[in-house]
């Protein structure tokens, strides 16, 4: 398959009439100024007849499929599958994974030992490989566009420089990149570091084992963790000004691993409508805008209730109006806010006791984690307060059955609980490289069918974009994050349910009869209105 031992790849060539004779000889001219440049690389970049063409005659020489790479056209994450050191090395690129095959790009000058190395590599993983041919330049530039996503300046910094520097570089790097985590990782030879960006884990690079226990005392130091402990701590690293970076260690079986969060201290909030919210602001104050009350925002961790609650409290925030909030920790300061942070001497219902004797109009409870915060945010709610909270359940019909086995009444949760809000966070489609093209038959299949289970009409008369990749995303094709909501608003008939002590089951038919509708109708929404994928829907929702 090697091009170097077919030496009448030119003759053939021009046998099949897709370039001339001169076009050869101009060609073995360059080849003299430039010796590791391939005959049918030098065509190429001379232009001597139609690229498409040209590669696939070659890969029909050489016996492999031949195709011309575009980073739009690759459609997962190298890093998911091999290192940026190896896919160099071996002049590769695996750019399509469907049902248990993977379909792998070499250049063409790739030979039998490479990519049986590849075949190997996939196979123990359970994928089947299927080989295709481009372009040497090509893999060269798409490799090198990606070295965004795997920082070998780290693992350089880490052979030449200080620890000191190591660190800092590590987590500068995490800021630039717009990292919510850092995940520093002892592995068997190697530290892995990683870096969660829009939800997503992205490995950046591996340092040597020989630095880790420098790093780790590195970490402690500026942390402010005991050097000498060998178990599970909590930190803060304070030396970033923009920065309060909360740390996480716990001791595995190659070391201690260490996880960042990076918090903003002067955070912009966005507003809700910015965070997808997808009802009119008329709707937003019937929601959110009452006394006597509570709204409670539901979702698994990490899917964003923290930042809703932020803008919903900043929303409401003005002079008039005494809102405190009970937090731990506090993420984000608010100005205008009395905000709370509990620690180890006081739980959120002990604080929540002390709050409601400060004259408060809204209380913003971090969390309703146990039976006794959740009676008492009840009766917060029922003495005058709005409070807002967030629960960890899949959908906001649960929530009520979540409050349910904390221990809470029907009678507490039907007279106090205004508004359940539930959300997933879901990525946006890089805006400068996806591409529009027509819905398929399969997706408006699909899309209808939940159409119709929920009582929607979905337009599918206009198009739909696709994840790309590019720089500027890092070769994803998604950049930044948006919220898929579902808002329940407790009617008379809901409360009235919840009193009878109805299952979920019957609640949300009930719902489902009013202006309830789940995430996944808001999710499609944001499909056809181009903010992100059926793919990426699925991945949360499971919806096909």
């Amino acid at each position: 398959m090697d091009i170097r031992k077919r030496q009448p790849i030119g003759v053939e060539l021009v046998k099949r009439g897709v370039v001339t004779e001169l076009d050869i000889k101009n060609a073995l001219e360059y080849q003299k100024d430039h010796p590791n440049r391939k005959i049918g690389d030098i065509l190429y970049i001379l232009n001597a007849c139609e690229p498409k063409k040209l590669i696939e005659a070659i890969g029909d020489i050489v016996g492999v499929k031949g195709i011309l790479l575009h980073a739009r056209n690759i459609k997962v994450r190298l890093n998911d599958y091999m290192s940026l050191d190896i896919a160099k090395k071996n002049k590769v690129i695996p750019f399509e994974v469907s049902a248990g095959k993977v379909k792998v790009c070499f250049a063409n000058t790739v030979n039998d030992k490479n990519m049986d190395t590849i075949k190997l590599l996939f196979l123990n993983k359970g994928l089947i490989m299927e080989s295709y041919i481009t372009f040497e330049s090509d893999i060269d530039r798409i490799l090198k566009s990606m070295e965004g996503t795997s920082d070998e300046s780290l693992t350089n910094t880490g052979r030449n420089d200080s620890i000191t520097t190591l660190v800092d570089s590590i987590i500068k790097t995490g800021i630039d990149r717009r990292a919510s985590d850092i995940h520093i990782e002892p592995m068997d030879t190697y530290v892995r570091i990683r870096y969660r960006i829009d939800g997503e884990l992205f490995t950046a690079a591996k340092i040597d084992k020989s630095k880790q226990q420098q790093i780790i005392g590195r970490l402690k130091a500026i942390s402010n963790m005991h050097q000498e402990k060998q178990e599970s701590q909590d930190g803060r690293i304070l030396l970033y000004d923009d920065y309060n970076i909360r740390v996480s260690s716990q001791p595995n079986v190659n070391g201690e691993k260490f996880v960042l969060r990076l918090l903003k201290k002067n955070a912009n909030i966005k507003n809700i409508f910015e965070l997808g919210f997808p009802k009119s602001e008329e709707e937003l104050k019937k929601s959110i805008n009452k006394k006597n009350s509570m709204t409670i925002i539901a979702a698994p961790t990490g899917e964003g209730k923290t930042t809703s609650l932020y803008s919903i409290i900043d929303y409401l925030n003005r002079p008039e109006i005494n809102i405190t909030t009970i937090e731990d920790p506090v993420e984000i300061r608010i100005k205008g806010l009395n905000q709370v942070e509990i620690d180890n001497r006081a739980s959120f219902s002990d604080s929540l006791r002390t709050v409601l004797r400060q004259d408060p109009d809204i209380i913003l409870v971090g969390e309703i984690r146990d039976t006794e915060t959740g009676e008492i945010a009840v009766q917060a709610g029922q003495t005058g307060h709005y409070v807002l909270s967030t629960i960890h359940t899949i959908d906001s019909i649960e929530v009520i059955t979540r409050l349910r086995k904390l221990g809470l009444s029907d009678y507490d949760i039907s007279s106090t609980l205004a508004t359940a809000i539930s959300q997933r966070l879901v990525r946006k489609l890089c805006p400068k490289c996806k591409r529009e093209r027509d819905f398929d038959d399969e997706e408006k299949a699909i899309i209808t069918s939940i159409g119709k289970r929920y009582g929607v009409d979905f337009d599918l008369s206009g198009k739909t974009y696709e994840a790309m990749g590019c720089p500027y995303c890092n070769n994803t094709g998604y950049y930044d994050r948006t919220g898929v909501f579902e808002i329940l608003d407790l009617t008379e008939e809901i409360k009235e349910a919840i009193m009878n002590g109805e299952s979920s089951i019957q609640i949300r038919r009930i719902a489902l009869q009013q202006e309830y509708r789940p995430l996944i109708v808001d999710g499609i929404n944001k499909v056809i209105k181009g903010i992100t994928t059926l793919e990426e829907l699925n991945k949360k929702l499971v919806i096909y």
